[in-house]
């Protein structure tokens, strides 16, 4: 079991760090602020949860696990919220295209 954990952990992190720079491409190659926003937000948030799924069966209990993913949590709210304030800030009338 723990060969198989293993695997899986590693396959995991790998395709999070694979979304993880997709994003970052998005990032540098879409033209305008709201399409880059899109792009990184879409991206990081599926690439951390891969991540932590990864990590998951690696932790070594369940309190461990349980911060692990308020952490992924914490990460999504954080990214949520700073998405809509940049994205109200270039509606609004600061760098656009």
């Amino acid at each position: 079991m723990s060969l198989l954990a293993d695997v899986a952990t590693v396959l995991l992190v790998v395709a999070g760090a694979v979304f993880f720079l997709a994003g970052t491409v998005g990032l540098l190659r879409f033209p305008d602020p709201l399409s880059r926003l899109h792009a990184l937000t879409k991206a990081d948030n599926l690439g951390l949860g891969l991540m932590v799924l990864g990590l998951l069966p690696q932790m070594g209990g369940l309190a461990a696990a349980v911060k692990l993913v308020a952490v992924w949590l914490l990460a999504q709210v954080a990214g949520a919220t700073v998405t809509q304030l940049i994205a109200r800030a270039v509606r609004h009338g600061g760098s656009g295209p």
